[in-house]
């Protein structure tokens, strides 16, 4: 076993988009679990977009000089508690770190389901897979039928929406992202049923376009300009998701969006945000859900999987500036297949 441990810590506050002279990587001894906790070496991590907003100076917002958090897999490898096991896998959130010592009321114990890989609980079945069923079960209540606009929609939220409004019967499906091959991914891979890469043109044009009868439901990912013109293309009694605003992390003092507030009041239109950790009770009703339809083949799992820790903040910095196609997970080697 190593016996060397080494964690991410942010050494500065980014102005703008951050670099990789933000972050320092550090080495120290392998921690030592006290009575009562267990240390695990983390084998799969998440990178997402809230973690952007963490660097800033923000309440809760990520300390300088200190390791980062986020969402991992790990499995315990020395335990000094009853409550947790060695070899066990589990979940937890002391991430952008290769070994954590945590303890049993830190981490979340992994149901595993016949033919589901350990990624899915970092993507589909975990937070990011989560944000999307809330957005569209509990904040949205898409109704079988119902046309859906999704924005940065080749990202990880944005791909576990598209397939999860499938499988609840959405009408047409239309997707934004950043470039002519994430849009024709949408179309051929993801069902969608048209996709625009956003810097063709004003949003407004490309989404009269793309849904020239209008929408009903809006589930944003991005906010600016295509907030806006999904405000003017929602029917009467439309529903705008909130769920991220990515268009604007890296650009402090960015502008609001112009939009015609009236249209809010006239067209009955419900806008509404939330943050997934008030709704971590849906968890099993997730479960529920998806597993079924990962089991049978019906739904499958978009990631994009960078290998060896030491690229968690090129994997962090890629997905800012959209390199990746759905969920981006960083794996350690040893979990590689040959």
């Amino acid at each position: 076993m190593t016996e060397t441990a080494h964690t991410v810590h942010q050494i500065a506050r980014p102005h703008g988009f951050p670099t990789a002279e933000h972050f320092a990587f550090v080495a120290s001894p392998l921690p030592e679990p006290e009575a009562g906790s267990a240390l695990v070496e983390n084998l799969y991590w998440s990178v997402d977009p809230y973690h952007r907003e963490m660097m800033d100076d923000v309440p809760g917002g990520f300390a300088l000089d200190a390791p980062l958090e986020g969402r991992t897999l790990g499995r315990v490898i020395a335990s000094r508690t009853p409550r947790l096991t060695e070899g066990e896998i589990v979940f937890h959130r002391k991430g952008w770190r290769t070994h954590a010592v945590v303890t049993a009321d830190e981490i979340r114990r992994l149901p595993r389901f016949d033919g589901v890989p350990l990624t899915a609980y970092l993507s589909l079945l975990g937070g990011t897979g989560l944000t999307a069923y809330v957005g569209l079960t509990r904040i949205a209540r898409l109704q079988e039928g119902e046309d859906l606009f999704v924005s940065a929609a080749a990202g990880g939220v944005g791909t576990a929406t598209g397939r999860f409004a499938r499988l609840l019967g959405a009408g047409r499906l239309m997707g934004s992202t950043g470039s002519a091959a994430k849009a024709r991914h949408l179309t051929h891979e993801l069902g969608y049923d048209a996709a625009f890469d956003h810097h063709d043109g004003p949003a407004a044009d490309l989404l009269a376009k793309a849904a020239p009868d209008g929408i009903d439901v809006f589930v944003d990912n991005v906010g600016g300009e295509q907030l806006a013109a999904a405000v003017r293309a929602l029917r009467e009694f439309g529903r705008i998701v909130r769920v991220g605003t990515i268009s604007q992390y890296n650009l402090p003092g960015a502008a609001s969006p112009r939009f015609d507030h009236a249209d809010i009041v006239e067209k009955s239109l419900r806008m509404e945000g939330f943050l997934v950790r008030n709704y971590l009770e849906l968890q099993e009703e997730l479960y529920e859900f998806a597993v079924p339809h990962l089991q049978s083949g019906r739904l499958a799992l978009d990631e994009t999987v960078v290998d060896g820790f030491e690229h968690i903040v090129d994997a962090f910095l890629g997905m800012l500036r959209g390199e990746n196609t759905g969920k981006i997970i960083v794996r350690d080697r040893t979990q590689a297949r040959p």
